[in-house]
């Protein structure tokens, strides 16, 4: 007869880790080097990502 192996279950802390503060806003922005130009709009624009949910923005500057 074969062992009997034991799966662990992921904990809620564990499952939403880092996103907590991503729901209310206090994202980790981190600056996109690439696409700097937009075409449409004709002005340099600066790209953010946020570090722990992936979440997209973009400046003018």
């Amino acid at each position: 007869m074969g062992d009997v192996v034991r799966f662990k279950r992921p904990k809620a802390s564990d499952k939403h880790k880092g996103k907590t503060l991503c729901r209310s806003n206090f994202h980790k922005w981190e600056v996109l080097t690439e696409n700097r130009f937009d075409v449409k709009q004709g002005r340099l624009v600066t790209i953010e990502r946020c570090a722990r949910c992936g979440e997209t923005r973009s400046r003018r500057t």
